[in-house]
């Protein structure tokens, strides 16, 4: 779904429909997930990032492979407490892009700048605390 050509211009897509999401009922555009909740889920995924770039090869141990499996469960959780994550993961493939690491730190490396992608378009285009 990303790569290295294309995945900033997912991010801003992404970023850009949420933004210009409109609640069907009232008519009005609906504010988009807080900056402090991305930041949340963007730490998550530092945290495993930092334990994959000094890796030489390309393929994950099960100890890493199982944290990216609980982050996803950690996704889902904060999808279900949460109707904006849930529209900000789904507008993102959040879910499908973690399932495509498939155990491959080039995989998982694209997955956190796409994250960090769409933190910066968020804050860039006025997503509020």
């Amino acid at each position: 779904m990303i790569n290295e050509n294309n995945y900033v211009d997912k991010a801003e897509e992404a970023i850009n429909k949420l933004r210009s999401k409109v609640n069907k009922k009232t008519g009005k555009t609906e504010q988009m997930v807080t900056t402090t909740k991305i930041r949340n889920l963007l730490s998550m995924t530092s945290d495993i990032y930092n334990e994959v770039l000094p890796l030489q090869n390309d393929k994950l141990s099960d100890e890493l492979v199982g944290k990216i499996e609980y982050l996803r469960i950690r996704f889902v959780y904060e999808m279900g407490r949460e109707p904006k994550v849930r529209d900000f993961a789904e507008q993102a493939d959040i879910l499908q892009i973690i399932k495509e690491i498939h155990g491959s730190r080039k995989n998982y490396i694209l997955f956190s700048r796409y994250m960090e992608a769409l933190v910066a378009f968020h804050k860039f285009y006025g997503g509020k605390d």
